[in-house]
C-alpha cells in the first residue's frame, strides 16, 4: 500500500542567484508529528512565487521516494533527503505513470484530489544545485504532481494512502505532462484531457491553445512557414540564466517585427563563426514564447556548446514539429 513517508514545510526566503536576490519557497523540511492541512496549504508552509505555485489547485506538491532513488543514481549523489525537491509530501508509491488526474486519495484525516503535474521551474534546480533539473524532470517523466484539498485535517509520516476515487479519462500525470511538453501531442488525448473537471484551469487553457494549433495544421501546411530558407537575425541580448543555460534574444536587423511564434515552433540557427565547422546548424527550441507554460511565463533558451556571435541566420520550421539541439 502507498505510504506517506514525510510531511515537509518551509517559509519563503531570499537567496542569491545569478548575481541577484530571488524570493523562493522551495526549501522544505520534514515535520515531526501531525501537520494540519488546510484548503490552501499546510500549516507552516508558504510559496515564494504565488503565480506559479500554491493556491487551491496547487495546495500540496507530491514527490515519490522512487524518483529520489532515480536522481541519486543519475547525479551520483547520496545527500538527497525528503523535501529537497520542494515537495510537501514525500511518498512511497503513487508513481507519475500510475496516478491519474482526478484521482482522490485519503491520507490521515484529509482527502486530496490530483489536479496537475509539477510545472517545470528553475527553483528546484537552484535548490539542488543542478540547473538542468527542470528539463530533466520532463524528459525522465518524473515531474511529481499537485493536489487540491477536498477535506481538511491532520496528516503525519507513516499514514497509509488510500485511493477513494478514480479520475475520469484515465490520463496519468506522466501522460498530461507529455501532452504539454513533448512533441506532437495527440488531438484525441488533448480533447480527453479537457473533459477532466479536476485538471487545473491553467493547464486547461494551455491545452485549448494546443488543440487550436493541432486543429490548424492544415492551414499551416497550406500557408507554409513564416519564411523560406535562412534569414539574417541580430542577437539583441544574451542573458546568462545559469552556468549552463543562456537566454538568447533575436531581432530583425532592420528593426521590423518578427512573425508571432506558434505552439511547438523552433528555429534552426546557422552561426558562421561557430566552432571549426563553417555553417554549423544549432537548433533553438522556443519554450514559453511559443508554448506558454501553465500558470507561469518563464522563457528558457537552449544550451549551446559554442558562443554565439553578434549575428546569426535562422530558418523558421513547421510549428507542428519540435526537436532537440543537434
Amino acid at each position: 500500500m502507498p505510504t506517506l513517508l514525510s510531511v515537509n514545510v518551509g517559509m519563503p526566503k531570499d537567496v542569491s542567484w545569478q548575481g541577484r536576490t530571488v524570493h523562493v519557497g522551495v526549501w522544505k523540511f520534514p515535520v515531526h508529528g501531525p501537520a494540519r492541512v488546510r484548503r490552501l496549504d499546510i500549516d507552516g508552509d508558504g510559496q515564494g512565487d504565488t503565480n506559479g505555485h500554491g493556491g487551491e489547485q496547487r495546495a500540496v506538491l507530491v514527490y515519490q521516494i522512487q524518483s529520489y532513488r532515480h536522481w541519486k543514481q543519475y547525479f551520483g549523489r547520496d545527500d538527497l533527503g525528503c523535501g529537497q525537491f520542494g515537495e510537501n509530501l514525500t511518498v512511497d508509491g503513487l508513481l507519475d505513470d500510475e496516478v491519474c488526474i482526478g484521482d482522490r486519495y485519503r491520507i490521515g484525516e484529509t482527502e486530496f484530489e490530483v489536479t496537475q503535474p509539477r510545472v517545470t521551474c528553475y527553483r528546484v534546480g537552484l535548490r539542488l544545485g543542478e540547473p538542468e533539473l527542470p528539463a530533466l524532470l520532463v524528459s525522465h517523466h518524473r515531474p511529481g504532481f499537485y493536489m487540491r484539498v477536498i477535506h481538511e485535517g491532520h496528516i503525519q509520516a507513516g499514514d497509509p494512502i488510500v485511493r477513494t476515487r478514480t479520475g475520469p479519462g484515465a490520463l496519468s500525470v506522466a501522460d498530461i505532462d507529455a501532452l504539454l511538453y513533448l512533441p506532437d501531442p495527440e488531438r484525441a488525448k488533448l480533447r480527453l484531457a479537457l473533459r477532466i473537471p479536476a485538471l487545473s484551469p491553467g493547464w486547461q487553457d494551455s491545452f485549448r491553445d494546443l488543440l487550436k494549433s493541432v486543429d490548424g495544421r492544415a492551414v499551416v501546411a497550406a500557408t507554409g512557414p513564416a519564411w523560406n530558407g535562412f534569414r539574417p537575425l541580430r542577437v539583441a541580448g544574451v542573458v546568462p540564466e545559469s552556468t549552463t543555460v543562456t537566454s538568447i534574444h533575436l531581432a530583425a536587423p532592420d528593426g521590423s517585427l518578427l512573425p508571432a511564434a506558434q505552439a511547438g515552433q523552433y528555429l534552426t540557427l546557422r552561426i558562421p563563426e561557430a566552432g571549426s565547422r563553417p555553417g554549423a546548424q544549432l537548433l533553438a527550441v522556443l519554450d514559453a514564447r511559443c508554448r506558454p507554460l501553465p500558470d507561469q511565463r518563464q522563457t528558457r533558451a537552449p544550451r549551446h556548446g559554442e558562443r554565439l556571435s553578434d549575428h546569426a541566420a535562422a530558418a523558421e520550421r513547421d510549428p507542428r514539429r519540435r526537436g532537440t539541439a543537434r
